[in-house]
């Protein structure tokens, strides 16, 4: 009989219960790479959830690029591109960690991406301007903490595992 009111009990709180409040969560990824298989290093972000102001389902993911991959990207700046991974890739590469959004902030992030997408001419460079910068230009717009050490910019695990240090809050480990 306990557990029949207990269970009664559990029930009825769950249906007194509002609606789960809605919320966009933003992930930061890295890829090992392997020049052998064609894919570099690199690094992007996830957002996933829902928007508190229209209800809306969230489901993107953006990463910058070269548009083409070619030895060119090691003399200066290249063409580019925000480059949309598939869920299949996204499930194979490290998740460094997360952090709630706003909508406001999740609309920053949208139109920053915009802005990086849309740029005229060559605007990738590996020292300057890479999935890196991109990346932290987003975790900024996030509230956290970021820098670009020189000997990271080539290297997005390094660099997550470096963001996560500076940012103690997010309660993250280091990926290996």
């Amino acid at each position: 009989m306990k557990r029949f009111l207990a269970l009664l009990a559990s029930m009825s709180v769950m249906l007194w219960s509002g609606p789960a409040a809605a919320e966009v969560l933003l992930s930061f990824h890295s890829f090992n790479g392997s020049v052998l298989f064609g894919r570099y290093p690199h690094t992007f972000v996830v957002m996933e959830g829902t928007l508190d102001e229209t209800g809306e389902a969230v489901s993107e993911n953006y990463g910058f690029t070269a548009k083409s991959a070619s030895i060119a990207v090691l003399n200066g700046p290249v063409y580019h591109d925000v480059m949309v991974e598939e869920p299949k890739y996204i499930r194979s590469t490290n998740r460094h960690f997360t952090v709630p959004i706003s909508d406001e902030q999740y609309h920053q992030i949208v139109a920053e991406m915009v802005k990086w997408r849309d740029a005229p001419g060559k605007y990738y460079d590996l020292d300057t301007r890479n999935c890196i910068h991109f990346v932290g230009r987003m975790a900024q717009i996030a509230g956290l903490t970021v820098e670009y050490p020189k000997d990271m910019l080539r290297r997005p695990k390094k660099w997550l595992n470096h963001i996560t240090m500076l940012n103690p809050q997010l309660g993250a480990e280091q990926v290996d």
